[in-house]
């Protein structure tokens, strides 16, 4: 079993991020920390093999984090999982040794993508030989294996519904003040009025989003989307 450190300042999202890691074959959640500090704590212990880590935390960020376990000579793996977007602190993650970098908000799959792919090269090393010496044929085994793909439909989306666009919608929904209408996803998706149509309903239907109507002083109600916070 991989064991894993779930690292939210956010109690309920840490609480859901745990849930989709347990339904992971091959991974269970060792321990859940909402500050740098618990954090710190619990990879100190020896006992955790990957961090899943938040970089908005109310003591250091997660990167400032990154950089204290690597000055102590803490190898421990980290996958970032954060709404931090930015080039700069994407290029920073990337420079401390995290291993994927998942933009909130995500769905279960794009989560089990990104940790099938670090049991992967966790097997892929003991294929290798571990601490033994990698030919190039090894080395380009072990690169390989961080690699993920996105099918064009994931299980659980219909025929003709692609996951990166599923997202895609779901980030701006999740980000949004107020419900939006097909229109308004639209317009900041880039997508057609049809084919957000086509995600939102699929979505509403899936219990992902909340439809509301609103009714103006003449012709039919506009249907309008709200994000629901699981």
């Amino acid at each position: 079993m991989i064991d894993v450190l779930v690292v939210d300042d956010d109690f309920r999202v840490a609480e859901i991020n745990a849930k989709y890691v347990g339904k992971v074959p091959g991974f269970r959640v060792a321990a859940r920390a909402h500050s740098a500090a618990q954090a710190l704590a619990s990879v100190q212990r020896g006992t955790i093999d990957l961090v899943l880590l938040d970089h908005y935390l109310p003591d250091q960020t997660g990167l400032e984090l990154v950089h204290r376990m690597r000055e102590q000579g803490l190898g421990t793996d980290v996958i970032m999982i954060t709404a931090a977007s930015d080039v700069a602190t994407v290029q920073a993650a990337m420079r401390l040794g995290a291993l994927h970098y998942l933009v909130k908000p995500f769905t279960f799959a794009a989560l089990r993508t990104r940790l099938d792919s670090y049991a992967a090269l966790r097997r892929t090393v003991d294929r290798v030989g571990g601490r033994g010496i990698a030919g190039q044929e090894q080395v380009d085994r072990i690169f390989g294996a961080l690699r993920t793909t996105s099918a064009p439909s994931s299980p659980g989306l219909p025929s003709g519904h692609s996951e990166p666009t599923t997202d895609l919608i779901c980030r701006v929904l999740h980000h949004a003040e107020h419900p939006l209408s097909a229109h308004e996803v639209a317009a900041e998706t880039g997508l057609s009025r049809s084919t957000a149509q086509r995600y939102l309903r699929h979505l509403e239907q899936a219990g992902r989003l909340r439809l509301s109507l609103k009714y103006g002083d003449t012709g039919r109600p506009e249907h309008r989307y709200a994000w629901v916070t699981p």
